[in-house]
């Protein structure tokens, strides 16, 4: 690889990356990697002909070796993490023994034969496995993906792959009632999602006895997504799969696909609840690549406007591009300005961003696979691995959290043989001009590693009330669910909610145990409604909707525009006139977090730190008219809308402001709180195991709960998720490195690696690093660590 810093406006002209970019001007970093040349091997051979057949028949000649060897480890039974880039073939690696096993008869068994209970073996023989009893058939493969839309969309690849007569299915919400009996009794491959593995397969699981007992594999696809508090609600319900899988005699072969990630050993040993040693990594891609290029862009408070031109330069060079943007008003806009930068109007330039009915996203799918749309403008929807190939070129405005996503969304470029090229336009937030500042930070450095807890009682509670519903809890259960097991059941009998039969432990409270779990803590959905046609031309989350589409709100999809305004009969829903009102509209929101008790508290240094229940308060109080040309504001109209309140758990210290203000003033003094409050966030996942995005902090010079200068952090899950109690523990440590972090890091103003945080939305407040060092040393003097 190699760096090349460039000043275009000193650049030769003609190139296609300087005035045909409209980059004139601006300051831009050029990395380049060359092509490579990808790494055939020959076929397994034990895979069947007709498989090997279909696989030349859609232009697969030979498997890459990272597939084969993947393959080759699964089909003996080893669980397989997959941990190679984007675009590099993780499909292939994990349909070649799902072919092998679920098309055709006992010939596609694999190496261990019906009764052989040697790990990962495969199904039991005899008459609770239901093999042998009608003649041989097929064992079945679970598929499982973050979103329906990836499930859909690997249905259609595996069915072009597939041979004729192989029995694949999705499973969804949308799945008619025959349809499902027909994939309960018949089918072989079927492509679902946790969600209705956790609601529907596993509750009723005797229904689906005849997929579960001839289970042979599940692939667990984009595992990566499996993170923090949604990863930890994912595992359990593996581990609840597992259980019953084995009740009906199966023991299935996991098979995980994720993006480079750190520590993918122990990620998927978490996952999946098994010991890191019956895990096989193949994390060496050895795939053709062709050569890529990232450019990376100084930084600008308009990265939108920029992104916009980007996309339509792109586009209008032949490149086929897609923008990812930082929010779903941001696609729509990019979307819009592209389409007005350009003459020609017979160019698609499609936005796609959560929210969009199935049938939009699908036909904007299908309009990239075709070639008929040409540029994109989309969220973070398509960062996963929908199968969009051709991409020629990936904007991606502002730095999109982790590098693990990055990578992710670059990857989208560069599925053909034609050279790469991938923009990254940075942003406003300090983390963006820190890593334009520092790039060797975003390309020398690994990825972020999968954060997930699934021993989190929060979360393994109600799992098990779950799984008692299932089949009767047992010792034997600590297998699936983990060494603490046994004192989360005792706790819960404690508490009433599992009673003691001979045969184990049965829930006590009536209704379903499943429903009370909301897996992605998402809400509710609410519709929104065209009133004169009755057309739904959308969705949003309930925790969304006074953000996006309050009363008045300008909702803009896929390029037209929309008001706002509450149902007549006072329902659910939201109706949307068709409109073109002329400008754009902005909420304004008030956020306030109450203490509501402390807990528990004790000094620290010259402070206090302290824990309990907190209330995260928050209230849309109007919205801005914006210019959509300029962004100018025309000007404010408030609203009356109800307070929404998420409550929680926090940790918090507090020092007496008065000590430092004699010397340091009160901006300052608050630029400082804000820089500590990031120093302290940032380091929580190191002592309490969670993503980032399972937290978030607030810091106040004068808190009125507490009269003092507050820096909180707080479990961002409704109920509290564990982490900021367990942080209370671990707090003199904790503290300690953060003062630590904050007093030694070299940067020259605060970066990530101390104070600048990703995940921070008020990126108007400054930050002062130096202060932040002073508080942290304030409350950390002369305390006492404990095991120090």
């Amino acid at each position: 690889m190699t760096e090349l810093p460039v000043d275009f406006r000193a650049a030769p002209p003609g190139r296609d990356l300087t005035a045909d970019l409209g980059l004139d001007g601006r300051f831009v970093r050029r990395y380049s990697w060359p092509a490579r040349r990808g790494h055939t091997v020959d076929w397994p051979t034990w895979l069947p002909c007709e498989v090997i057949a279909g696989l030349a028949a859609a232009g697969i000649g030979a498997p890459w070796r990272h597939q084969a060897v993947a393959a080759d480890a699964a089909f003996a039974g080893r669980h397989v993490m997959l941990a190679t880039g984007t675009a590099s073939g993780k499909s292939l690696g994990y349909l070649m023994p799902v072919l092998a096993a679920t098309f055709g008869g006992s010939d596609a068994v694999g190496p261990h034969r019906p009764g052989d209970r040697a790990a990962g073996s495969g199904l039991l023989a005899g008459p609770s496995s239901g093999l042998g009893t009608a003649g041989p058939r097929p064992h079945s493969a679970l598929y499982l993906s973050p979103t329906k839309a990836l499930a859909h969309d690997q249905f259609r690849a595996a069915r072009a792959l597939g041979p004729r007569g192989w029995r694949l299915a999705t499973l969804d919400g949308d799945t008619e009632p025959a349809a499902r009996d027909w994939v309960r009794d018949w089918g072989t491959y079927v492509l679902t999602n946790p969600d209705m593995l956790h609601h529907s397969v596993l509750p009723q699981h005797q229904r689906w006895a005849p997929l579960l007992r001839r289970l042979r594999y599940v692939v667990v696809d984009e595992a990566h997504r499996y993170r923090g508090v949604f990863g930890a609600q994912v595992a359990a319900v593996l581990a609840r799969l597992r259980r019953v899988a084995h009740h009906y005699g199966a023991d299935p072969v996991f098979l995980l696909a994720a993006a480079t990630t750190a520590e993918p050993t122990e990620s998927a040993a978490r996952l999946i609840g098994v010991e890191p040693g019956r895990i096989v990594i193949v994390d060496a891609d050895d795939s053709a690549r062709p050569a890529r290029e990232l450019l990376m862009v100084e930084p600008t408070d308009r990265s939108d406007e920029l992104a916009a031109t980007l996309l339509r330069r792109c586009v209008d060079s032949g490149r086929q591009t897609l923008t990812f943007t930082r929010s779903r008003r941001s696609a729509e806009t990019v979307a819009i300005r592209a389409r007005q930068l350009g003459s020609d109007d017979r160019t698609r330039i499609e936005s796609y961003r959560a929210g969009y009915l199935p049938s939009d996203r699908r036909a904007i799918e299908e309009g990239l696979r075709s070639g008929e749309v040409r540029g994109v403008a989309s969220t973070n929807a398509l960062e996963l691995g929908v199968d969009v190939v051709g991409l020629d070129a990936v904007v991606i405005d502002g730095f999109p959290g982790t590098r693990s996503s990055f990578w992710q969304q670059a990857g989208r470029a560069g599925r053909r043989d034609a050279d790469a090229l991938v923009v990254l336009v940075a942003g406003r937030h300090p983390l963006d001009r820190f890593l334009f500042d520092h790039p060797d930070t975003l390309v020398d450095r690994p990825v972020e590693a999968t954060v997930l807890h699934p021993a989190n009682p929060h979360i393994l509670g109600p799992q098990l009330l779950a799984a008692a519903q299932e089949l009767p809890l047992t010792e034997r259960d600590a297998q699936y669910f983990g060494p603490t097991t046994s004192t989360m059941v005792s706790a819960l009998a404690r508490g009433g909610a599992l009673r003691h039969r001979p045969n184990g432990w049965y829930p006590t409270a009536a209704g379903s145990a499943d429903r009370r779990i909301d897996l992605r803590a998402a809400g509710a959905r609410i519709d929104l409604i065209e009133p004169d046609t009755g057309r739904i031309v959308g969705v949003v989350d309930a925790g969304t909707a006074d953000l996006c589409a309050h009363d008045g709100a300008v909702y803009v999809h896929r390029g037209d525009t929309y008001l706002c305004e509450p149902a007549e009969d006072g329902g659910p829903e939201i109706f949307v006139r068709p409109a073109q009102p002329g400008y754009l509209t902005s909420p304004q929101r008030d956020t306030e977090i109450r203490i509501l008790d402390e807990s528990a508290g004790r000094q620290s240094g010259c402070g206090r730190v302290a824990t309990g229940p907190v209330e995260v308060c928050s209230r849309v109080t109007g919205y801005l008219r914006r210019d959509p040309e300029t962004n100018t504001v025309w000007d404010h109209t408030p609203l009356d809308l109800p307070e929404r309140i998420v409550r929680t758990t926090g940790v918090w210290w507090t020092l007496d402001a008065a000590r430092v203000t004699e010397e340091i003033g009160l901006t300052q003094l608050a630029a400082g709180a804000h820089a500590a409050e990031h120093a302290w966030l940032n380091l929580l996942p190191a002592y309490a195991p969670c993503d980032p995005w399972d937290i978030s902090g607030a810091s106040a010079l004068i808190h009125p709960d507490t009269g003092l200068l507050t820096v909180i952090v707080h479990d961002a899950t409704e109920g509290g998720a564990g982490f900021a109690e367990h942080g209370y523990e671990v707090a003199e440590r904790w503290l300690v490195a953060a003062a630590e972090l904050a007093s030694t890091c070299d940067c020259a103003n605060g970066c990530p690696g101390c104070v600048v945080s990703a995940a921070c939305s008020t990126t108007g407040r400054p930050l002062d690093k130096a202060t932040a060092a002073l508080l942290l040393d304030l409350i950390t003097k002369d305390m006492p660590i404990p095991g120090q």
